[in-house]
């Protein structure tokens, strides 16, 4: 059995509404196919950030960081 759905109400500007129209019907889908696909792209990608920015602040408690001195020294050689 599939995920149990809910409806949501939400505002959004005209022309936001005719560009999700306009690539629903590209795609031959609904408007909630494209909303729910944006939905879940940007809970992904913020997962994902939450996930390394978590990861990062436990390198720094372990110490595992590169010194300012060496990544400033690393900027430079790039410009």
């Amino acid at each position: 059995m599939g995920a149990k759905s809910s409806t949501i109400t939400f505002r959004t500007g005209d022309d936001q509404r005719k560009q999700l129209d306009n690539i629903a019907a590209s795609m031959d889908r609904d408007r909630s196919y494209i909303i729910n696909q944006a939905i879940t792209h940007y809970l992904e990608v913020y997962r994902w950030q939450v996930e390394h920015i978590e990861e990062g602040l436990k390198q720094v408690e372990r110490g595992e960081f590169v010194p300012e001195s060496e990544w400033r020294k690393a900027f430079r050689r790039g410009k």
